[in-house]
């Protein structure tokens, strides 16, 4: 199997303004295609803005709502798949979520949010229950988690275990906790063997000064596409081939123990 390129959009759009951030993500999205990408990864709530507060409830939408129809014909007229994070509104509930749409503009997976993070997160948001969830496009197993999840060891080894070759994080973090993008993510992508796209938003919003740092992380635990402070569209690859060579001569998957971890759980 070729190749998957894939673009990283680090942006924070307008926050509170849903047309405005659809319109930034069509503008990237055609700018990915260009650049010959299958898939487009945006940030942690990307729709909506992160630090909105109380417009969390009137933001929310269902997982079928106006927006995932716009999204999917951006992705239909692109030609590339399409993540985005969006507060979901199901029922009576709220969770912080994200939904990968097909290149024909499908709809492919939604994930919500299993990790809340802080005081807001856990105000405005339900969590979500079901830890591992997956797609599969152009031959790669997707799995998809939202930020706070990443740092969670057993999360990520899960998806490793279920098979997931490229895990997408899209993500809010925020100073002082940019090791997490400089170093954790890295990590993570090197002990469970697989390549995690992390895709962060930027600048100052609200109270929070989100760090940027996006990045395109591989199964040898190297970074192959980073982005820097502000606003920026970068695009790495995800190599079937060499993520079942890696998988092949590291061996922490096949090593693992599992009747030790009992005290785990």
């Amino acid at each position: 199997m070729p190749p998957l390129r894939t673009a990283l959009l680090q942006s924070s759009g307008r926050p509170g303004h849903v047309d405005e951030n659809i319109k930034v993500l069509d503008g990237a999205a055609q700018r990915a295609a260009d650049a010959g990408a299958r898939l487009l990864v945006c940030p942690e709530l990307f729709l909506t803005g992160y630090a909105i507060g109380a417009d969390v409830p009137r933001l929310a939408e269902p997982a079928d709502g106006p927006s995932a129809r716009a999204v999917a014909e951006i992705a239909a007229r692109s030609g590339l798949a399409v993540l985005y994070g969006y507060p979901e509104r199901a029922g009576e509930d709220i969770f912080n979520a994200a939904q990968l749409i097909g290149p024909d503009g499908a709809a492919l997976a939604n994930y919500r949010k299993t990790h809340l993070f802080g005081c807001f997160e856990q105000e405005w948001f339900t969590p979500g229950e079901q830890p591992v969830v997956q797609a599969e496009l152009d031959g790669v197993r997707i799995g998809i988690m939202i930020c706070y999840d990443v740092e969670f060891p057993e999360n990520v080894r899960a998806h490793a275990l279920a098979g997931t070759g490229l895990l997408l994080v899209p993500t809010a973090v925020m100073h002082p906790f940019q090791f997490v993008a400089e170093s954790v993510v890295p990590v993570r992508a090197f002990e469970s063997q697989l390549y995690v796209a992390y895709v962060n938003r930027t600048g100052p919003e609200g109270e929070f000064e989100f760090a940027g740092l996006s990045c395109l992380a591989g199964p040898d635990g190297t970074v192959r596409a980073r982005a820097g402070r502000g606003e920026e569209l970068v695009i790495g690859e995800v190599d079937p081939a060499f993520l079942s060579a890696s998988r092949a001569a590291n061996p922490y998957l096949r090593d693992r123990r599992p009747g030790l971890y009992g005290s785990l759980v």
